[in-house]
């Protein structure tokens, strides 16, 4: 673990360049193939990751962020986390103020926030808040339309209590938290949040799965000069919805999904691709998933 680094801390954006970043190395969270083997599917894993590849497709997406001038934090091992821990968007959301401990909705992963929150107070980031009690809220059901106005998905994974607590959280940071009601899809077991359906590319450019879009939010995307660019019925489960913009118009996704990445060039957006078969589509998590932005500036 490093020493304290201060950061400072600005992350009310879904586009803004990535300045800093805590990610998680595979060695630290799936640790090898037995450790795989022992979680996977009780985690509800669609099919068993390979270690190797796991490490090899991770390479091959931090070298994409060091690319583009990515700082990357390493959250450290921890023995009461297990291989969802690698996804460290869930378990904070990040704000102009400090940081807010969420509170997990998927029993598995209960003890990643405050093990975040170790490793944050560490470095000197402040800590806002905390989700608690009967509220549930994870990261990857809240995604900021600009710096004022924030959309968090209600589902199985961020219930009303946690949203009501965000809310008293970021008051005075925001104008306009905005609930989007997200559907059943599949049934609580799998991992569905608002993010699986929505990616912001660029200020006012968006992909989106419209197929699970609440009429009422995608109406409000459209009235607040939204472009959104559709993902098609045979790109979702190859999570072309799951998309990091590393800058305005400027994107990381996973490979194999052609259509999609043409209909974001078409829209002006630059977009690299990496593999992400046994690191992200097998664990149900894809780059946003893998990634907690600490600062974007």
């Amino acid at each position: 673990m490093s020493g304290p680094v201060n950061p400072e801390v600005g992350c009310q954006s879904m586009v803004d360049p990535i300045r800093l970043c805590l990610v998680k190395h595979p060695s630290a969270s799936h640790v090898d193939q037995a450790t795989i083997d022992e979680q996977w599917q009780a985690l509800h894993y669609p099919a068993r990751p390979r270690f190797d590849n796991v490490l090899a497709e991770y390479e091959r997406f931090v070298d994409l962020l060091g690319r583009h001038g990515v700082e990357l934090l390493q959250l450290p091992r921890h023995a009461t986390v297990g291989l969802d821990s690698i996804y460290t968007h869930d378990p904070v959301v990040v704000t102009g103020q400090g940081v807010i401990l969420g509170n997990m909705g998927k029993p598995q992963r209960l003890a990643e926030p405050a093990v975040a929150a170790e490793f944050l107070r560490h470095i000197g980031m402040p800590i806002l808040g905390e989700i608690g009690g009967d509220g549930r809220l994870e990261g990857g059901d809240v995604c900021w339309l600009d710096a004022r106005t924030v959309a968090v998905g209600m589902g199985y994974r961020t219930n009303a209590e946690g949203i009501r607590q965000l809310r008293t959280l970021l008051n005075g940071l925001v104008d306009e938290v905005i609930p989007v009601p997200l559907p059943h899809w599949t049934g609580p077991d799998d991992c569905l949040h608002l993010l699986s359906i929505i990616s912001p590319v660029d200020h006012r450019k968006a992909v989106v799965y419209s197929r699970m879009m609440p009429v009422p939010f995608r109406d409000l995307l459209l009235a607040r000069g939204f472009t959104l660019i559709e993902v098609p019925d045979k790109e979702y489960d190859s999570m072309a919805c799951n998309v990091l913009a590393i800058g305005p118009g400027q994107c990381i996704m996973l490979d194999g999904n052609p259509v999609t990445r043409g209909r974001l060039e078409d829209a002006g957006v630059e977009v690299a691709v990496f593999s992400g078969q046994d690191l992200c589509i097998k664990g149900g998590g894809g780059p946003t998933c893998l990634t907690r932005p600490l600062l974007r500036r």
